[in-house]
């Protein structure tokens, strides 16, 4: 598969990890350069990287060469450790509560993923989100996967889990291991998962999917979605997620879709809206970014008003985001000259998006709370 064993550069730091581990240790810069130099060499693991991979994850590499054992990532001069790609819209469900609004079946040809994950790369990405729509019924699915890989990023995938357990699917990620498997959750019962996703027989798939792929091994996380729909199964979600000792977060506050539109809002359960913690700045178009299904890169997956085209213009093409990323998140529209903006709940992009689904204010802005307590 190509190596074993990545070091990379990590905005100031650098580390050493290892594909579908979560652990990782950091480097001195000097030990990083020469693992540089041996890399460029041809030499073998050094004694040092031979002990501590055996000390961290019980990998015997003492006396191997180099190469075919250890990939060094190159440093980049752009600062971007982060990135998520959505190889594209399309999915195999249908979510009332979907973000996305209109899911088509659109996405680049392999020559142009090809330029976007080589200029990921560049750009010094080290961990890389895969996410659509439902990434495994992309037709580009496993090339994309298995290139972002052999670049050398440790790779999370977002999914439904209803495709996971194909042969095929287990195969690539098992001998390609990824940092972490990001379920979604929509329901503790088949009704409710199927009336939520609109397709019969996806809470088996589901269920198939995430069980294949614990007898894999695989570092599977789990989203609980609690929507209008499934909020009754809130407690059954968290049961099940403990029956399989994973790992779990709850989300139920929804957002409008990525135009600003308000089909996805009447999933919200009223009862579920949690009042989100005071938002303090992010590294959204500075160390990290996002790409749409057209190579098409934003500041974050909310923040799409001001596009670069990074298949065009290749990764010089990505000088100017963090410009943009501080002219998204000036206080615009009915947020300027806001008395309250010190303790708001919600970044400026995202705000932007409830304020063109006219949204209740309760759904995003403290002002409601204010209002309902003078």
């Amino acid at each position: 598969m190509g190596y074993e064993v990545l070091a990379a550069p990590f905005l100031e730091k650098h580390l050493l990890l290892r594909p579908g581990r979560q652990s990782g240790a950091t480097l001195p810069a000097s030990l990083y350069e020469e693992l540089r130099v041996t890399a460029r060499d041809g030499g073998e693991v050094p004694v040092w990287l031979a002990d501590t991979a055996e000390e961290a994850w019980g990998l015997e590499i003492a006396g191997r060469p180099i190469e075919g054992t250890v990939l060094v990532r190159e440093p980049s001069p752009y600062g971007y450790c982060r990135a998520s790609y959505e190889l594209n819209l399309g999915c195999n469900f249908d979510c009332a509560h979907c973000y996305l609004a209109q899911k088509r079946f659109e996405g680049l040809e392999w020559p142009d993923r090809e330029r976007l994950l080589t200029a990921m790369r560049d750009a010094g990405v080290v961990w890389l989100q895969l996410t659509g729509g439902e990434p495994m019924i992309d037709r580009l699915w496993a090339e994309t996967y298995r290139y972002a890989y052999d670049l050398g990023m440790m790779l999370s995938v977002s999914t439904n889990a209803s495709v996971m357990w194909k042969p095929e699917n287990i195969t690539l990620l098992t001998e390609r291991r990824p940092y972490r498997v990001t379920v979604s959750v929509y329901g503790a019962t088949e009704d409710s998962f199927d009336g939520l996703t609109k397709r019969r027989g996806a809470f088996r798939k589901f269920r198939r999917g995430v069980e294949t792929a614990l007898d894999a091994g695989l570092p599977l996380t789990l989203n609980l979605i609690i929507t209008e729909s499934c909020a009754h199964e809130e407690q059954q979600m968290i049961d099940m997620a403990k029956a399989w000792s994973l790992p779990f977060h709850v989300f139920s506050n929804m957002s409008p879709t990525i135009y600003g539109g308000a089909d996805s809002l009447p999933a919200q359960s009223k009862e579920h809206l949690r009042e989100r913690k005071p938002f303090a700045g992010c590294h959204a178009g500075h160390t990290f970014f996002h790409s749409d299904p057209h190579g098409r890169v934003s500041i974050c997956k909310v923040g799409r008003d001001e596009q670069i085209n990074l298949v065009a213009e290749g990764v010089e093409g990505l000088a100017r985001l963090s410009q943009i990323a501080d002219r998204l998140m000036l206080r615009t529209g009915g947020c300027s000259g806001c008395a309250l903006s010190g303790t708001c709940r919600v970044c400026r992009p995202l705000a932007k998006l409830y304020q063109e689904a006219k949204a209740p204010l309760g759904m995003y802005c403290q002002h409601a709370t204010k209002e309902a307590t003078a």
